[in-house]
Formats: structure tokens, sequence, C-alpha cells
């Protein structure tokens, strides 16, 4: 049978600040049933967080795989590509980690390295096999970006670092706060704010990781910043750009049909 899963660290992370976390299931495949959609997830939910996973098919911006091993996981491609439209469609807050941040990149227009070893020459390691999440290295956070006002006086911090993909150029629309040292590697980016625009930002880096008191950035302002976002979200929706029928319209529509065969 087909497995659908959260990562529990993420889920952990999120919880720590009171949160109440669920899954988003994928609503379609061979065992679908019903007529819910994604798009009543971004609905009801105040926001979703775009975790760690596979690699991204370098197809979606425009190339093809230079190894067999970086094609990437396509279904699942698919899947968040649809989820992050959704949520921004709506305007509720999107935040990426890792891979999440390279989907939000690829989703908005951008394109990444497939891998950062082969195609940035002197570039530092960014994933060791063998120490996974306790493999380090420091962050630029740029001075007058949103992170930096999370962080002040933080121009530089210490970051896990567990990815051998990267962004190689920047989505439309967004800006990059945080640069990995010395390469110059996108680490942290956000979409600029305009009027109408949600809240999406991502890191490259785990935030949920972070153990504290550890010399790595502490996560609970980056965690804070997006459930404010949540709750400011939440406290002035924005109209539905098209019409999805809601939960309750559904479940009184069909009472209404069993009602009426009961009469008949």
């Amino acid at each position: 049978k087909t497995l659908q899963y959260v990562e529990q660290s993420i889920a952990h992370w999120l919880m720590s600040a009171g949160a109440m976390v669920v899954m988003v299931p994928c609503p379609t495949g061979e065992t679908a049933r019903g007529d819910v959609t994604l798009d009543h997830y971004a609905e009801w939910l105040d926001g979703i967080v775009m975790h760690g996973g596979a690699d991204v098919w370098p197809g979606n911006y425009g190339e093809e795989p230079l190894r067999e091993e970086w094609v990437g996981d396509r279904v699942r491609d698919l899947y968040d590509l649809a989820v992050v439209k959704a949520f921004a469609q709506v305007g509720k807050p999107i935040f990426g980690v890792c891979r999440g941040l390279q989907l939000i990149n690829v989703a908005f227009g951008g394109a990444l390295y497939q891998d950062i070893e082969t195609q940035h020459p002197g570039a530092q390691q960014h994933r060791n096999a063998s120490t996974y999440d306790q493999h380090f290295h420091d962050i630029h956070i740029l001075p007058d970006s949103h992170l930096a006002t999370l962080y002040p006086n933080t121009p530089r911090a210490r970051v896990n670092s567990i990815h051998h993909q990267g962004i190689k150029r920047v989505a439309p629309e967004f800006v990059v706060e945080a640069l990995s040292e010395p390469d110059g590697v996108p680490e942290a980016i956000r979409l600029k704010p305009a009027p109408g625009r949600g809240y999406i930002a991502a890191t490259q880096w785990h935030p949920e990781f972070h153990k504290q008191g550890s010399d790595t950035l502490d996560d609970t302002a980056i965690l804070n910043d997006f459930l404010a976002a949540c709750e400011q979200a939440k406290a002035h929706p924005r109209p539905v750009l098209r019409p999805v029928p809601s939960l309750r319209e559904r479940a009184a529509r069909r009472l209404r049909k069993a009602l009426s065969r009961q009469r008949d």
C-alpha cells in the first residue's frame, strides 16, 4: 500500500510552540474517493511547511538530469508544487526547509544546482553522509533583510548543512536573506513584500535540528515569525480566488440529499 508521511522532527518543532500539526495527504491516487482537494486544505489550514526529502526533478526548471541518481522524485514534485500553488493563491503562509526551499524556488521560476560540488567549482562541502545533521558551516545574514531583523547584531551564524542541491538562480520576486560562507550559496530566501502577497520564506538548513545550548543559530525567532504570520493570515483571511465548495457546504448538501431520499 502507498504510504504518506510527515517528517517527525518538523512536526515536533511546530508543536513545541503550541501549533497543532496535521499532514496534508495527496488527494489523488488509485484509492482516491470523495472530492476533497488541496484547495480545501489551503482554505482551512493556517499555513504550510514544506519539509526536506528527495531531490527536485531538474525538468521542473528546464534541465535534463546530469546523472541518473539526480532525477529526484517527480511524483512528489507534482504534489508539492500543487500544495505551494494552492496555499499561495489564498495568501496562506508557506515555510520551506531544505528541499522545501529548493521546491519553492523552482515553483516561482528559479533554478537549482543539480549538484553543488559538480556545478559550483570551489564550493565547500554542503553534505557529509557520515556526519549527516552534525555537518555545519557558517552563513552570512544579509543586512536590511527580514532575517536580519529576527537576529539583530548577528551578521554571521553557524547552521547545519545536509544538501547537495542548491539555488543557482533565485526566483523572480524573491530576495536572498543569507548566504553560505565562503562560497555564497543562497541559504535563506523570502518573497518580496508587496500588497496582496502572502508570507513565503525558506531556509536551506534545518532549523528544527537545532539543539538548545549548541553553537548553531537558535531556531526560535524563525519559528515564531512563521507562526505569527499564520495568526495574521487567520485574522485577515483572503477571499478564495475560485469557487471551491467548503467542507461545510458539501456536508450540508449531502445531508439534504440523504434526507430527500428518506422522504421519497
